[in-house]
């Protein structure tokens, strides 16, 4: 009997340590997996149509990342609902490294306009790098009668509600700066919608709606033949692409800080050796010198950050946005 039991013990113990040395292995196997990644093209979401801000910088980019990490990226455009659809793609897809997304800033934004989200922002994803930054021109159509931020003020002050704006949508960071402007600036504009900034940029270049916030690519050919006229743009020095244009500091609204920022996110959980091997290759990309001539050339200004760079500018953003979206009772509808 006792040898019976001992017997059952032994084979127990050799069950046990077997188990236990697997553990080991596969603990061990970790790193060893991380440091053949990626093996395989990674899939590339960009959650907004081709020709947009968001897809040119990361057809800019492509050829030097993929070169840093031998591997290619394959870039899906799955635009619609605000860049929701493709987020919510990402956020269910395995948290494996080959799946990524690449946004502007309404990640940031989203959580505070829509009442339920596919995915949750903080919870479903992971930081990878902060990749650049774009600043916005507020313009103006040359009939009004202003040539600068103060006379622009000073007018909307004088004419209170009588003065518009246009934007690319109810929600939209083209929107969202305006509100911002009005509550620093403590002027009342009228806020008029559009399905996107093309046609809201026909009709104030028209003169059909004398103000509008509009990215530097956007808005420069108009800038320079005259049809508009810049009268700030956000950031923290001028634009090297419009290096006659103020800040908004320069101007006396130093807290109309309304910077589009772009990011890399993956799946919450993916593996940090997976995290830092797609941050470093798209660092190699944005900081590329021939890549960063043609960001800055359109608009952009190329960062190339860390995931913990990229974790503090959203949790700033979200923050600044939703308390914009409160005060001014923004809604999509």
């Amino acid at each position: 009997m006792t040898r019976a039991i001992k017997g059952r013990r032994t084979m127990h113990e050799i069950g046990r340590r077997h188990v236990l040395a697997g553990a080991a292995a596969a603990t061990l196997g970790g790193p060893a997996l991380a440091q053949g990644f990626p093996d395989r093209p990674v899939r590339v979401i960009v959650p907004f149509g081709p020709g947009g801000g968001t897809d040119n910088l990361v057809r800019l980019i492509d050829p030097h990342v993929r070169a840093a990490l031998g591997q290619p990226l394959v870039i899906e455009n799955r635009a619609g609902a605000g860049g929701t659809i493709g987020g919510e793609l990402v956020a269910r897809a395995p948290a494996d490294g080959y799946t990524m997304l690449i946004v502007d800033s309404s990640i940031a934004i989203n959580p505070s306009l829509f009442p339920r989200l596919p995915y949750d922002t903080e919870k479903d994803f992971a930081p990878v790098s902060l990749l650049a930054t774009g600043p916005v021109l507020l313009l103006a159509h040359p009939s009004l009668p202003v040539t600068s931020l103060a006379e622009l003020v000073a007018l909307a002050k004088a004419r209170p509600g009588q003065l518009s704006y246009a934007s690319g949508g109810n929600g939209a960071s083209t929107h969202l700066a305006g509100e911002l402007l009005k509550m620093v600036a403590g002027i009342d504009l009228v806020h008029v919608p559009y399905r996107g900034t093309g046609p809201a940029t026909t009709d104030v270049v028209a003169g059909h709606v004398p103000l509008m916030f509009n990215g530097i690519s956007a808005a420069r050919p108009h800038v320079d033949a005259g049809r508009l006229r810049a009268l700030a743009v956000t950031g923290d020095r001028r634009a090297p692409a419009l290096p006659d244009v103020p800040t908004f500091a320069e101007a006396g609204l130093p807290d109309v800080t309304a910077s589009t920022y772009w990011g890399a996110l993956v799946p919450a959980g993916t593996p940090s050796a997976a995290i830092e091997k797609l941050s470093e290759a798209l660092r190699v990309g944005v900081r590329h010198p021939e890549v960063q001539e043609r960001l800055t050339a359109l608009g952009f200004v190329p960062i190339g950050g860390t995931p913990a760079e990229y974790a503090a500018n959203l949790r700033s953003e979200t923050a600044k946005w939703a308390e914009v979206v409160r005060k001014a009772n923004v809604t999509l509808d």
